[in-house]
């Protein structure tokens, strides 16, 4: 039992000195339409996913939304040096999906999506 105790504690380590660095709960710029939310990003197998965990309206007061818990990152492969890509973005105030690709640096994450030769970008910050 002890050993079994012990195997656990390991994996549960390794799993935590693993973790990637993107990983956390990022704010948003605000949108077209003034609001922003906060994605949490996670592992998702060997890709980098993120979920809307909560939207907020211009002044900052919790807004509801059926967009909330809805996945908006998906596919992501880090790439060495803080970047990231191959994977998608939805954007809900546009309701597009986009190509992305993603760079950290620090507390900052910049957030770029393509489709049609069309393409923007946002500078995420690091709440959690």
């Amino acid at each position: 039992m002890k050993l079994m105790t012990l195997a656990a504690g390991l994996v549960l380590a390794a799993s935590a000195a693993f973790a990637d660095p993107v990983e956390g709960t990022w704010k948003t710029q605000p949108g077209d339409d003034g609001n922003y939310g906060l994605v949490t990003i996670s592992t998702c197998g060997a890709d980098i996913c993120g979920v809307l965990g909560q939207g907020y309206d211009a002044s900052g007061k919790k807004i509801a939304s059926p967009n909330i818990g809805k996945q908006m990152i998906w596919g992501m492969k880090p790439a060495g040096d803080g970047a990231y890509k191959g994977g998608k973005i939805w954007a809900p105030d546009r309701d597009k999906t986009y190509n992305s690709k993603m760079m950290l640096s620090g507390n900052q994450l910049k957030v770029e999506g393509c489709v049609l030769g069309i393409c923007r970008g946002q500078t995420w910050t690091r709440v959690k």
